[in-house]
C-alpha cells in the first residue's frame, strides 16, 4: 500500500515535468534529476515559496542510499540557486541515517505531510451550491491562477499549471458560481491508482464548499473508473492550525497513513 502511494505521487510529479514546453523549461528553469532513489524536482524561477515542486522525494525508497547522496541532492538545489526546497524522506526510507545526513548538511526538519488512502468505499455526495465541471484547455489559465496563488507559486507559474487540462490521466475539475470560476482540483489516474492534487479555492468563493465537494467529486470519478486505490496528502495536524484540508479529507472517507517528515534549509 505504502509503495503504491509514493509510486503514484512521483509519477504525478513526474508528469508535471513532462507538460512543460522547452519554452517554460528555459524561462522556469525546470528540470529533473534522478539522484540515488530520489527524483528531484527544481523549477529555480519561482519563488522560494514553490516548495510543491522544488522538492525531492523517494529518497531511499527503491534501493538505500549513501551519504553522497544527500550532498549531490542539496548541492543540486544550491547551483541552480534554489533558495527554498523539501527533501522528503518516508519514515522507512533506508538507511535510517539518512535523516541525520540531512540535519548535518545543514537542513533542518519542518512540518511533515500527512498521507492519506482509501479504498472503493461509498463517498458522500458532494454539498454546495457551486457548480462542478471537468474542465478543458479553454479554464486552463483560470485553474492556474487560482492554484498558483494558493500554493505561492507566483505568477510565473501559470503557464505551466495551465497545460495540465486536457493531458493524458490528468483530469482538472472546476466549481463555478454561474460563469465565474470558484475553485479548483486535480486528479492523476495511473491504471487502478488516483492521486489528488492541487485543490484550491479562490479567496471571494471561501466557505461555500468549494474543496469538500470537489474532492468528493473527485474520488467519485476515480471510483467510476475503476480505480482500487486513491491517495492524497497535505499537512500534518499541529497545535494552531484550523486543519480544514485534513478535515474534508476524512470526511471524503480517507485514513491517515503515516506523516512523511520534510527536511529544508533554514529561513
Amino acid at each position: 500500500m505504502q509503495s503504491l502511494a509514493k509510486e503514484i505521487e512521483r509519477t504525478a510529479l513526474e508528469d508535471l515535468h513532462d507538460a512543460a514546453s522547452p519554452e517554460l523549461r528555459a524561462s522556469l528553469g525546470i528540470e529533473s534529476r534522478t539522484i540515488g532513489s530520489a527524483f528531484v524536482s527544481i523549477a529555480s524561477a519561482l519563488p522560494a515559496s514553490a516548495i510543491v515542486v522544488n522538492r525531492a522525494l523517494g529518497l531511499g525508497h527503491r534501493a538505500p542510499e549513501s551519504e553522497d547522496t544527500i550532498r549531490q541532492i542539496v548541492e543540486a538545489y544550491r547551483s541552480a540557486g534554489v533558495a527554498r526546497y523539501f527533501v522528503q524522506v518516508h519514515p522507512d526510507a533506508r538507511p535510517r541515517q539518512i535523516g541525520d545526513w540531512l540535519l548535518e548538511r545543514g537542513l533542518e526538519r519542518v512540518r511533515g505531510w500527512q498521507k492519506f488512502s482509501r479504498g472503493r468505499d461509498p463517498v458522500p455526495d458532494p454539498r454546495t451550491d457551486l457548480t462542478i465541471r471537468e474542465i478543458g484547455t479553454s479554464h486552463g489559465a483560470a485553474s492556474a491562477a487560482i492554484l498558483s496563488d494558493a500554493f505561492d507559486m507566483g505568477d510565473q507559474a501559470r503557464p505551466w499549471l495551465a497545460r495540465l487540462p486536457g493531458r493524458d490521466r490528468w483530469h482538472i475539475f472546476m466549481t463555478f458560481d454561474g460563469d465565474q470560476p470558484a475553485g479548483t482540483g486535480a486528479l492523476f489516474i495511473d491504471g487502478e491508482v488516483a492521486w489528488t492534487d492541487f485543490g484550491a479555492t479562490a479567496p471571494d468563493f471561501r466557505r461555500r464548499g468549494s474543496q469538500s465537494a470537489l474532492l468528493r467529486h473527485r474520488v467519485q470519478f476515480a471510483l467510476d473508473r475503476g480505480c482500487r486505490q486513491i491517495f492524497t496528502c497535505t499537512g500534518e495536524a499541529v497545535p494552531g492550525d484550523p486543519q480544514h484540508s485534513y478535515s474534508n479529507i476524512l470526511k471524503a472517507g480517507f485514513k491517515e497513513d503515516y506523516v512523511r517528515p520534510n527536511y529544508a534549509p533554514p529561513r
